[in-house]
């Protein structure tokens, strides 16, 4: 809590029972959050996800997804699913992948009740330039399956990620919302390297590279600089801790430009979006990788409201309360650690906040509003 205007995050925990449903408790905290205000009756509704990637078991649980279907039904709107392709090679990279994916992960018309939709179409090529108050960017690129939709809700896993510490809201409408082309500009500083007497040559980083920059040399794998692009993928899929990230630039140069990107998603939206935060599986890992560790706390709850960065504050500090999982990444020495994201990946996570409480994406400050 600081002296600032507080934004209102609305927040459920996991207790439930037989008069306390879980999913019923979803649907008045999204009620209590301002659904109807965000949702006319007659709107195209994007709602905003990751369908996780083949192996993860991390992502949003699909009778959530159904249960927030049918709350925007409800009210009128006229909800499709959507999620866009992503810049490393792997099971979404493009939209016929991206979909079927999607099905495979347990997303579909019977599941879930509303289609499902790429956001910036087959090959990553269908989005439009916003522009945006940054310092960094002048406009971003945005997928225009978001763009075109009169309401946005925005269903963000809260988990850690290699990149920017942690991944909630602001990743999900960056990087989640961008084409592959605006992911590329959110990652042109990261500069992966590989430490030789970590690599025994498995090869499965070349299998995730996009770029084919990667090749054995004497058993050790090699990243051609000029070809790599940045996506960080080498470094997510490495088993034995071979490949770091060698910043180009300063390290929060990343979660800055997340934080500018999520602008161009919400600026002409500011009335007409609702983010909902499942700070539950909180995997040290993106949901974008093909595998799910172990949770470094237990689980919190969901939170809602309609500022994302006072969403993002609110399940960074609620995590951080906890104390963490020793059978994790955090390890026995990690479970106490005031910033449990920062121990894991050594990256200082609050820079995504700051600059989007700086650049007008929101307010770090907020009130908890127990539902």
């Amino acid at each position: 809590m600081r002296d600032e205007v507080s934004a209102p995050v609305h927040f459920v925990d996991n207790r439930a029972s037989a008069g306390r449903r879980n999913l019923d408790r979803l649907v008045r905290l999204m009620k209590r959050a301002g659904l109807g205000d965000v949702v006319s009756r007659g709107d195209l509704v994007a709602i905003k996800l990751s369908f996780g990637e083949l192996g993860n078991l991390g992502y949003i649980h699909p009778a959530y997804v159904r249960t927030v279907v049918e709350a925007v039904r409800k009210v009128g709107g006229r909800p499709v699913v959507m999620d866009s392709n992503t810049l490393y090679a792997g099971s979404r990279s493009n939209g016929h992948d991206t979909l079927l994916t999607a099905l495979s992960n347990g997303f579909s018309y019977a599941t879930i009740g509303a289609p499902l939709m790429v956001v910036d179409g087959l090959r990553g090529h269908d989005y439009r330039e916003v522009a945006v108050p940054g310092s960094i960017y002048q406009r971003v690129k945005i997928g225009s399956g978001v763009l075109d939709a009169d309401a946005l809700l925005s269903l963000a896993h809260f988990k850690g990620h290699m990149l920017s510490g942690f991944g909630g809201q602001i990743k999900n409408l960056s990087m989640g919302c961008a084409p592959r082309s605006g992911k590329q500009m959110m990652h042109s500083d990261v500069r992966p390297e590989v430490e030789r007497g970590r690599c025994v040559g498995c090869g499965r980083c070349m299998e995730w590279c996009p770029q084919k920059a990667i090749s054995l040399q004497g058993g050790v794998a090699v990243i051609d600089r000029d070809s790599c692009i940045g996506c960080g993928e080498c470094v997510t899929s490495c088993m034995h801790g071979a490949v770091a990230v060698s910043w180009e630039a300063e390290a929060g140069t990343v979660q800055r430009k997340m934080a500018e990107f999520a602008l161009g998603v919400v600026h002409g939206k500011r009335h007409k979006f609702l983010g909902v935060t499942f700070i539950n599986n909180v995997t040290p890992d993106c949901d974008c990788a093909a595998w799910s560790d172990a949770a470094l706390v237990p689980d919190v709850g969901i939170v809602a409201g309609r500022d994302p960065v006072a969403l993002d504050q609110a399940g960074y500090d609620l995590c951080n309360a906890q104390l963490g999982i020793a059978a994790s990444a955090l390890g026995r020495r990690g479970v106490e650690a005031a910033d449990k994201f920062a121990y894991v990946h050594d990256v200082d996570p609050t820079v995504q906040l700051q600059h989007g409480e700086e650049v007008g994406l929101g307010s770090r400050s907020y009130e908890l509003i127990r539902t």
